[in-house]
C-alpha cells in the first residue's frame, strides 16, 4: 500500500514504542492521529513534533479504549479530522507485575481491566474502523502483541493470556477483513524505556535481557520498522513477528 498521503490512527502513541511508531509511519509521509488515554500534554507534544519534524498533518485525541462509545466517537473524529482512515496501529496496553504463583495477587479487578485494554480494546477499534477501510477498498491493522502471548512468561498471567489473545485476533481479523484489510501483528521482547516494562521487578527485567541469544534488549526502532513494512505490505496478511533479540522462537 502507498503510505504517503495516508492516515494512521495509533493507540498509545505518546508510549515508549508508540512514539517510535507514529515516528517511523510520519517519516514516511503518513498523517498520524496520536491517542492518548490520560497524557494529554504529552500526546499534543508528539504530534506538534511530528508536524513539524515531518510536514505531515497530526493531532492528539484522547480515548479510554474500554468504553464501546468513546472508541466510536474516536474514529468518527478522526475520519472528520483527517477525511480518511487507512491505517489502525494497536498499541495501547496496561499491565501489572503480579507473580504467576502470587494467584491472590492477581485479583478480578485487575484481570477484567488488562483484558478490558489489551484485547477487547484492539476488537472494539478494529470492528470500528473495519467498515470504513472496508468502503475505502483497503486498510492495514498492525497489532502489538508480546512474547508473553506466545508462552507462560511476562509480568502476569492475565498480561500473558491477554497478549496470546491478540496474537489469535490477528488471525481471526486477516479471515474477516479479507481481502480489502491486511491484518498482521509484532511481538516485542523486553523494550527498554516504555511503561509496560517500568511496571516490571527489576529482576524479571534483568534476567529476560540476560537470556537473549544478544543479550539485550529489543530494539523498539526495530519494532517500529516491521510496523511500517506491516503498513506498506500487499501480500502478509494474519501473521505474528516476534522481535526480541533471539529469545523466543516459534
Amino acid at each position: 500500500m502507498e503510505l504517503r498521503g495516508s492516515v494512521a490512527l495509533v493507540t498509545g502513541g505518546n508510549g515508549g514504542l508508540g512514539q517510535r511508531i507514529c515516528h517511523a509511519l510520519a517519516k514516511e509521509g503518513v498523517h498520524v492521529a496520536v491517542m492518548y488515554a490520560q497524557s494529554k500534554d504529552q500526546a499534543e507534544s508528539v504530534a506538534r513534533e511530528l508536524a513539524a519534524t515531518y510536514q505531515v498533518n497530526a493531532a492528539a485525541f484522547g480515548c479510554d479504549i474500554t468504553d464501546g462509545a468513546a472508541v466510536e466517537k474516536l474514529v468518527a473524529d478522526v475520519t472528520a479530522r483527517f477525511g480518511r482512515l487507512d491505517i489502525l496501529i494497536n498499541d495501547a496496553a496496561f499491565n501489572k507485575s503480579v507473580p504467576f504463583q502470587d494467584l491472590d495477587g492477581l485479583s478480578m479487578e485487575l484481570w477484567d481491566k488488562i483484558m478490558a485494554v489489551n484485547l477487547t480494546g484492539p476488537m472494539r477499534l478494529t470492528k470500528a474502523v473495519a467498515p470504513i477501510m472496508k468502503a475505502q477498498g483497503h486498510g492495514r491493522i498492525v497489532n502489538i502483541s508480546s512474547v508473553a502471548g506466545l508462552g507462560p512468561t511476562g509480568s502476569s498471567i492475565a498480561y500473558a493470556i491477554s497478549k496470546a489473545g491478540v496474537i489469535h485476533l490477528t488471525k481471526c481479523m486477516a479471515v474477516a477483513l479479507a481481502p480489502e484489510t491486511l491484518v498482521n501483528c509484532v511481538a516485542p521482547g523486553l523494550l527498554e524505556g516504555t511503561r509496560a516494562t517500568a511496571n516490571l521487578r527489576p529482576e524479571q527485567v534483568e534476567r529476560s535481557a540476560a537470556s537473549s541469544l544478544l543479550g539485550k534488549p529489543a530494539d523498539k526502532d526495530d519494532c517500529a520498522d516491521m510496523v511500517v513494512t506491516m503498513c506498506r505490505t500487499t501480500t502478509m496478511t494474519g501473521q505474528t513477528i516476534v522481535i526480541d533479540s533471539g529469545r523466543t522462537f516459534h
